[in-house]
């Protein structure tokens, strides 16, 4: 099965340095779930057909990979997402 994009509000924490940490996941039902460890952060392409800064985290001992779809992606917008099959 082909991944799909689920876009998700996601609360972050900001470094004085700047950079972005994703803490928390709120689920288009409302659900939220704390990120328990960031494992990864590269520039990557999505196999849900999207560009961006991809997030490898761990949540509740599954691994899941969030993106964060910046301003140069196809919309212009800055929106995060989670790949789900």
């Amino acid at each position: 099965m082909h991944p799909q994009r689920v876009y998700v509000d996601i609360n972050i924490n900001f470094s004085p340095d700047g950079t972005m940490t994703p803490v928390l996941i709120k689920w288009e039902d409302g659900t939220m779930y704390e990120i328990d460890k960031v494992i990864d952060v590269r520039r990557a392409a999505s196999e849900a057909g999207s560009m961006g800064v991809r997030y490898t985290v761990e949540i509740m001992g599954h691994i899941r990979r969030v993106f964060f779809e910046d301003v140069y992606s196809s919309t212009g917008k800055a929106r995060w997402f989670v790949e789900t099959c």
